[in-house]
């Protein structure tokens, strides 16, 4: 192939190790910056074995944006309720599945877009404050 594809592997394994790090880390602001701080090392880790300088930084890159990407995912489920068991295990395998799915050559950089747009769609999405029964005291 070429460094083109060594770099995309690198950036989507980076992404895939934040997401995975997001799901078993993510419980706090403060977990999320850890989860974010272990994706960039396992992705950086994931450059070194793949290739030169350029993918280390894109494995490092990588990790942040999969980590915040779906840190919201992660913060929302656990607050309506999920298990923190449950929901580790469901986004650690996800991670697995996007480190996997970055072996595909060019979705590597598809994933390092797509993760934080969703993400961040996801906290446009979710509500600032629940209503509840105020709205029926009217």
């Amino acid at each position: 192939m070429g460094t083109w594809y060594t770099i995309g592997l690198s950036l989507g394994v980076g992404v895939g190790a934040g997401v995975l790090a997001a799901g078993l880390l993510a419980r706090s602001g403060v977990g999320v910056a850890a989860a974010a701080v272990l994706g960039a090392a396992i992705g950086a880790a994931a450059g070194v074995v793949v290739g030169g300088s350029p993918e280390i930084v894109a494995g490092a890159v990588g990790g942040p944006l999969g980590a915040g990407g779906s840190a919201q995912m992660v913060l929302g489920t656990l607050r309506r309720g999920g298990t923190k068991g449950g929901t580790a295990l469901l986004v650690a395998a996800a991670g697995l599945a996007v480190a996997a799915l970055a072996l595909v050559p060019v979705l590597g950089y598809v994933e390092a877009a797509a993760v934080p747009a969703l993400g961040a769609r996801l906290r446009r999405r979710t509500a600032k404050r629940y209503a509840g029964l105020r709205t029926l005291a009217k």
